[in-house]
């Protein structure tokens, strides 16, 4: 079996450049997309940012606020300029970087749909040997064990996420989790 390489970034499925970049540097990749829900992956960003020191606003809501204004026109920059780069794209794309659907369909123009597996988090933390098995067998590698399924990057919330704020979120993302439940299969967890 030839060698394998790994790498990982939650940044690569919205970059507008990853997905030509994985085809033209790396012809015959395998791209896994680990998705989980999208209210809470954008409030867990917000928080990660903020302990990172990239979030300089530390009221969810606020930054929600202003994540319109941060990204005009950024992605388009990005995409006229290979080499450049946005730091409100990397760090501010907070509702964004949720809307999964799109970003998969721009990375499946470059490496193929049938190079691509999407995974939910949340079934990988419920039940991880499953989809473990499903990596595997996507990857074409043989199975040998189970490995120690650990948490990371798990922060404490210092408070629950206002339910108003968490109502329309979960309406903003409504015909975008429509869209996923195309690449799962089934509708995504969170919203069964």
């Amino acid at each position: 079996m030839p060698p394998q390489t790994f790498e990982s970034s939650p940044y690569y499925l919205y970059h507008p450049h990853a997905g030509a970049r994985m085809a033209r540097d790396l012809p015959g990749i395998k791209v896994i997309v680990l998705v989980r829900d999208p209210v809470e992956r954008a409030y867990s960003q917000h928080a990660h940012e903020v302990a990172r020191g990239f979030e300089t606003v530390s009221d969810f809501a606020q930054a929600l606020d202003l994540e319109p204004a941060r990204l005009r026109g950024q992605r388009e920059r990005l995409l006229a300029d290979e080499h450049a780069y946005s730091f409100s794209h990397q760090h501010h794309g907070y509702r964004s970087r949720g809307e999964y659907a799109v970003y998969l369909r721009r990375m499946a123009e470059h490496v193929g749909r049938e190079r691509m597996l999407v995974v939910e988090s949340e079934r990988f933390f419920t039940d991880p040997k499953p989809v473990y098995d499903s990596v595997l067998a996507f990857l074409g590698l043989p199975h040998l064990s189970y490995p120690e399924f650990e948490q990371h990057n798990a922060r404490p919330r210092s408070a629950p996420m206002p339910a108003r704020l968490r109502a329309e979120l979960v309406a903003h993302y409504a015909p975008h989790d429509t869209a996923l439940a195309e690449w799962l299969g089934r509708t995504p967890s969170w919203r069964a």
